[in-house]
């Protein structure tokens, strides 16, 4: 039996959630004996780009009434068929409203935020984030089958390419339950969810106007920009930068944190990066108990000579 994974697609653009998670069914199907079937519903993409990393045969929905997004109506999509005891999902914003729906519908066990591969796969035992980041622990799936979704960054992107085909399903679900008015997508910026490096800033900055030098510095590293959530509360930032416990939780290489003090609300968010760096002109900060590397100076001299060293080493 295959391991099933849900390939997610943005506007039929694969992202690297889709190809981590495809990488995870690889890893966990290798265990098993088994082969990855991939699902994925309306993409543009060729299917080859899941070959790349283990896919060996792809599902390709095609449905118009799921143009827009429904939870419930892709959830219901995945369970016409995906068939198999294991299911993987990334641990994105929308395909974690679709995991818990499609457990109650097949009655399966539900592990969220996965980290590493299973210990086990009967039963399935793993490794999974728990408490806001705060702490792990060893989840075990005892019943039919699990649905499992992978914590971005976590287990990685790793090229495992096979010979595949491709099976387009054509299908016709329901979606009366939701209804888009208006749909808005940022462009240009890297997705924070999947940013290897993450710079972001607080109230240090004192205000909107010196954010410039946030950006120059993300530029320059190939990173993108996040704030603490005062900053989005008072305009200075778009939410969607928003990063903390009521905000975005991301897990990048690095984490590099100007201005922002440290409260338990934000490390909930970020507290799974490899690497935290802080900068901040209050060495009493609480935000460097938790940083990897820490500088206690003036931002506004900090950032900007940080930001030069790095483009004269790049020249």
């Amino acid at each position: 039996m295959a391991v099933f994974v849900y390939a997610e697609n943005i506007n039929g653009v694969y992202k690297k959630a889709a190809f981590e998670a495809v990488s995870y069914a690889k890893a966990v199907a290798d265990q098993t004996g088994d082969t990855v079937t991939a699902v994925t519903v309306n993409p543009t993409d060729s299917s080859d780009a899941l070959y790349k990393y283990g896919a060996s045969k792809v599902i390709n929905i095609k449905d118009e009434g799921l143009k827009s997004f429904s939870a419930k109506a892709y959830a219901q999509a995945v369970n016409e068929v995906a068939d198999g005891n294991i299911i993987v999902f990334p641990h994105t914003t929308d395909a974690s409203s679709i995991a818990p729906m499609l457990a109650v519908m097949k009655n399966y066990a539900l592990i969220t935020n996965v980290l590493e591969a299973p210990e086990s796969t009967s039963p399935f035992q793993v490794k999974r984030r728990a408490f806001s980041g705060k702490g792990f622990m060893h989840a075990k799936a005892e019943g039919a089958g699990v649905i499992i979704t992978v914590s971005q960054n976590a287990f990685g992107v790793k090229e495992n390419a096979v010979s595949g085909s491709e099976e387009v399903k054509n299908l016709s679900v329901a979606n009366e339950d939701t209804k888009v008015i208006s749909h808005e997508q940022s462009s240009g910026k890297l997705d924070l969810k999947e940013a290897e490096i993450v710079v972001s800033a607080g109230r240090g900055m004192k205000g909107p106007e010196n954010w410039g030098m946030i950006e120059d510095l993300a530029n320059v590293l190939g990173a993108a920009t996040a704030c603490s959530k005062p900053v989005s509360d008072i305009g200075w930032r778009p939410h969607s930068e928003h990063v903390g416990q009521t905000g975005k939780a991301i897990a990048p290489n690095l984490y590099i944190a100007i201005g922002i003090s440290g409260a338990i609300q934000h490390l909930a968010g970020v507290n799974s990066s490899k690497t935290i760096v802080v900068i901040n002109n209050d060495p009493e900060a609480p935000f460097f108990k938790s940083a990897d590397y820490g500088v206690a100076g003036d931002l506004f001299q900090i950032v900007p000579a940080l930001t030069e060293k790095i483009k004269a080493l790049k020249a």
